[in-house]
């Protein structure tokens, strides 16, 4: 009874599951120890957005630890998310090897252009974000009183926010390829999406004033365009990879 248990297709998937999380977690823990070695230069990095504001070009903005145990933390933590971002494409393979044997062979070709499509787009989400529309945000916050307070800010809140800001776009970049991934398993098709743009407007506006807080409109547009165009990209592709009704089969005639 066991021995049956045990062979059941349950227990491969479940035992193929384990194997592709294992080796996610490797390659996230290679992607860690790489990023450790270069902490510093990517702390120097994320402090370029401050370089817009003109307290901080006049000294008269200082980062500082509170904890003892804060730098050893910004460390990690940014170890954690450069790591991720260099693991992303084999973790994102795992992810296909597991899914792969539930496509047909047709679909199996859009291992390369998913992995480095869903790849690509997290990395044009973070470098706009990064880009565009972080100097215009912190030069906001920080120059906000024009000197009247003289900012201390804490380094770990910073790198944290920035990281944070910075995810959120790279994973807002990935909504063709989620909407990709809904249409071939079923969930939503091109005609729903088509449907529901005035929604996706509303919602998308909403999260570029919660993303960009300033009173600026041009900031709040500038973030909430290129989403538009990611949601009618995303449109398009769940147009091109929509699923085909089956085709019925004509009976055989009987002699």
């Amino acid at each position: 009874m066991m021995q049956d248990l045990k062979s059941a297709p349950l227990f491969d998937h479940l035992d193929e599951l384990r194997k592709r999380l294992i080796y996610s977690v490797i390659f996230l823990i290679l992607g860690m120890g790489v990023a450790w070695n270069y902490r510093i230069p990517l702390i120097e990095l994320l402090k370029e957005p401050l370089k817009y504001s003109q307290l901080y070009q006049d000294g008269k903005v200082k980062l500082i630890v509170t904890q003892l145990t804060d730098q050893f933390l910004l460390s990690f933590n940014i170890s954690l998310w450069a790591g991720l971002a260099l693991a992303l494409p084999f973790i994102l393979w795992q992810v296909w090897a597991f899914v792969a044997p539930g496509l047909y062979a047709s679909e199996r070709k859009w291992a390369v252009p998913f992995i480095a499509g869903a790849g690509l787009a997290f990395a044009g989400g973070v470098v706009f974000g990064f880009q565009l529309v972080l100097p215009t945000m912190v030069r906001f916050f920080v120059d906000f009183l024009g000197g009247t307070v003289e900012p201390l800010l804490n380094l770990a809140s910073y790198m944290g926010m920035i990281i944070t800001f910075l995810v959120s776009f790279g994973l807002a970049f990935e909504m063709p390829i989620l909407a990709v991934i809904l249409t071939r398993i079923g969930i939503v098709n091109h005609t729903m999406l088509r449907k529901g743009w005035r929604l996706a407007l509303v919602a998308i506006m909403v999260a570029a004033a919660i993303i960009t807080p300033t009173p600026d409109p041009g900031s709040m547009l500038l973030v909430a365009g290129p989403l538009y165009l990611l949601f009618e990209l995303g449109v398009i592709l769940s147009r091109a990879f929509r699923l085909q009704p089956p085709v019925e089969e004509t009976p055989a005639l009987e002699l």
